[in-house]
């Protein structure tokens, strides 16, 4: 064991680190959520991840996302994380799909079976088709929500949907699953921060201590779960 996964095992036994290397977490959305939420699942000693964006690194990305950097732009996310988890830890296996999650993907995902998925996404359809695909499959899933337009880290929390407040995203989702009759609870990382406003039509903006929080929260909330069962 590396001295850095020993520092890690101190704190979630040898046992526990046993069950993470032999879990494989799906990331959908690898931008300033996603990204973080791979720094840490990979520094946390997860033996399989699947990562799908379809992205390129942009300029644009820089101040906020974890692949994006100045000899990264042009390059697909995925196939950039690839390689950061690589130097982290060579033994995790990183499965990149970069390609645009839709309904369309779901048999593929399916044939992955991850156990448990990581939603970074930013479409509020594609975000939609991953819920309903984790609870029709029953693979536990956190899923982000809005974390443009806000500047506090410490007003993030993991809460039902139903919990959330001040979360334009939250009030979609929460709208689509009464609709659809969905009675299994859908769990969150979502922000109780109004959002500045702005004029419709702008470039959304934000800096990378709230989606990165959000990110490290989703991760945590998934290794826990997958060390409780």
């Amino acid at each position: 064991m590396s001295e850095s996964a020993q520092r890690t095992a101190l704190l979630l036994s040898e046992e526990g680190l046993e069950k993470l290397k032999n879990a494989r977490i799906l990331v959908c959305g690898t931008g300033g959520v996603g990204s973080f939420a791979v720094e840490a699942l990979a520094r946390t000693g997860i033996g399989s991840l699947i990562l799908i964006d379809k992205d390129v690194v942009e300029a644009s990305n820089i101040n906020r996302q974890l692949p994006a950097r100045l000899d990264t732009i042009g390059k697909k996310k995925v196939h950039v994380l690839k390689e950061h988890v690589a130097n982290l830890n060579p033994e995790i296996e990183v499965i990149p799909i970069a390609e645009f999650y839709d309904e369309n993907m779901n048999e593929r995902i399916r044939e992955l079976h991850p156990d448990f998925i990581l939603d970074c996404i930013d479409s509020i359809k594609s975000k939609k088709d991953l819920i309903q695909l984790a609870l029709n499959e029953e693979i536990p899933i956190i899923s982000s929500m809005g974390m443009a337009r806000k500047k506090d880290p410490s007003q993030i929390e993991v809460c039902e949907v139903e919990k959330t407040s001040y979360d334009p995203i939250a009030k979609n989702i929460r709208i689509w699953k009464r609709k659809n009759k969905i009675r299994k609870k859908i769990m969150v990382a979502s922000s109780k921060e109004k959002p500045m406003d702005m004029e419709q039509g702008s470039v959304l903006p934000s800096a990378i201590f709230v989606p990165a929080t959000a990110g490290l929260l989703m991760a945590n909330y998934a290794v826990m779960k997958l060390l409780e069962d």
